[in-house]
């Protein structure tokens, strides 16, 4: 059964379970989320566009978001594969959705908001690290602020050495791009070129 009626899906799932599930939510960073947003290395990215969704990866020094104030976060466009697909979409729709990761924490916290791109130059200098700054920075205006209960963190045992995979048994990305490209772009040169590349362009 296809559930596409939002009275079926009442029916299906109870109201929040606590007033916590409700109250958590505000439009503002408070204090406590500050502290979250300065704890984390990573955050997860979805923007929309006419082509369709995207969701990208973002990481880099615990704090690496800024906030600017209880409004506002600033988020450095580090260098990548220059695909924009995140950056193209912000400029067609300025909506946006942030997941924040803390190694160790079963708390996530979560932003929905609207974007602009900054290249102001002064505001790029400030995100520079060993003297890279990066092309441009997403300014993001806070709609709704809330933290995440630990279940899924719990559940996925994501910071648990004992669940993790073994890399060894993972498909590479230089074996996947060979398989995707009948062997024109990849192949064991691509990974075993990636770590020293990588050193190279991290910021």
């Amino acid at each position: 059964m296809i559930v596409n009626d939002l009275t079926e899906l009442a029916r299906i799932y109870d109201a929040p379970v606590t007033a916590a599930s409700t109250v958590k939510e505000v439009a503002r960073i408070t204090p406590h989320y500050r502290q979250l947003i300065e704890a984390s290395p990573f955050v997860a990215l979805a923007t929309a566009g006419p082509e369709g969704l995207d969701c990208s990866p973002r990481g880099d020094g615990p704090g690496f978001v800024r906030v600017i104030d209880e409004q506002t976060l600033a988020l450095p466009d580090r260098r990548g594969n220059n695909r924009i697909d995140s950056l193209r979409n912000i400029i067609r729709d300025p909506r946006v959705a942030l997941l924040f990761l803390i190694p160790g924490s079963g708390t996530t916290f979560r932003v929905n908001g609207r974007a602009v791109i900054s290249a102001e130059p002064d505001l790029l200098a400030s995100f520079a690290v060993k003297g890279q700054a990066p092309r441009t920075v997403i300014l993001i205006t806070v709609e709704t602020a809330y933290f995440q209960c630990a279940r899924a963190i719990v559940r996925s045992r994501l910071w648990d050495r004992d669940g993790h995979a073994d890399a060894g048994l993972l498909p590479t990305p230089g074996a996947m791009l060979a398989a995707l490209s009948e062997d024109a772009v990849g192949g064991p040169a691509y990974d075993a070129a990636w770590p020293e590349r990588a050193a190279g362009s991290l910021w």
